[in-house]
């Protein structure tokens, strides 16, 4: 992929499905799933940092998902705190900035701290920076939005929204990703996807390549976008 190309995406999205599908077909614990899902977040972010991307932002934990069985949850929750643990390393060694976006509040104290940690120990980094999404859900984010609008005594409009906002800065996505043939934004980035190009592939999220991404990039180049205009 050539990252000097000036339609290059500064901005990608991706819905991280068919972790527990992926494991069912072969015979495997849904937990298994989510562990090879885990090498496959390395494995994107390597790359996108790689080819010069602005901006990762993962679907990985929903405000839905707590209605999941305890143990995948506790599971979860524990899997989460050991990949940003061991991959500190990784992302100071490629200047990759790590942040989190969601109502952190209602995950363990130590699990908070983990994500504080992390994103104080790589806030010098300026290259890729890798959201997580995380007891995410975008309607809460723009209640969440509007409560600081109001607790500021800010004017409503566009840009004092955009800034009350967890992703504050990033700007819009330029591609959405979802994986597994599911074809549904399920309550992800929806003001932060006004624009965004969309692709959905059939191809489970722990199977997902280089290779793929490299085509629904190339296939972005090609497309004009005209964010309304004709």
């Amino acid at each position: 992929m050539n990252n000097n190309n000036k339609d290059m995406p500064k901005h990608i999205a991706m819905i991280m499905d068919g972790n527990g599908r992926w494991a069912k077909e072969r015979g495997l614990n849904r937990t298994s799933g989510h562990e090879e899902g885990a090498k496959t977040v390395r494995k994107m972010t390597q790359y996108c940092s790689d080819i010069g991307i602005k901006y990762l932002t993962l679907y990985a934990f929903s405000t839905e998902n707590w209605e999941r069985p305890k143990l995948e949850v506790e599971f979860l929750m524990k899997l989460l705190e050991r990949y940003l643990k061991k991959e500190l390393e990784v992302y100071l060694k490629n200047n990759i900035k790590f942040k989190a976006i969601g109502d952190l509040n209602r995950f363990s104290k130590s699990l908070q701290k983990t994500i504080s940690d992390t994103e104080i120990k790589t806030s010098h980094c300026t290259g890729l920076t890798q959201v997580l999404a995380l007891n995410y859900g975008s309607k809460n984010e723009i209640i969440r939005a509007i409560k600081k609008l109001n607790e500021q005594n800010l004017e409503v409009n566009e840009v004092n929204l955009e800034s009350c906002l967890d992703t504050a800065g990033m700007g819009d996505v330029d591609i959405l990703i979802r994986t597994s043939g599911e074809i549904r934004l399920s309550n992800y980035l929806l003001w932060q996807n006004a624009y965004a190009e969309m692709f959905f592939t059939q191809t489970y999220w722990p199977d997902f390549s280089e290779s793929e991404l490299d085509d629904i990039i190339s296939d972005f180049i090609k497309r004009e976008r005209r964010f309304g205009g004709i």
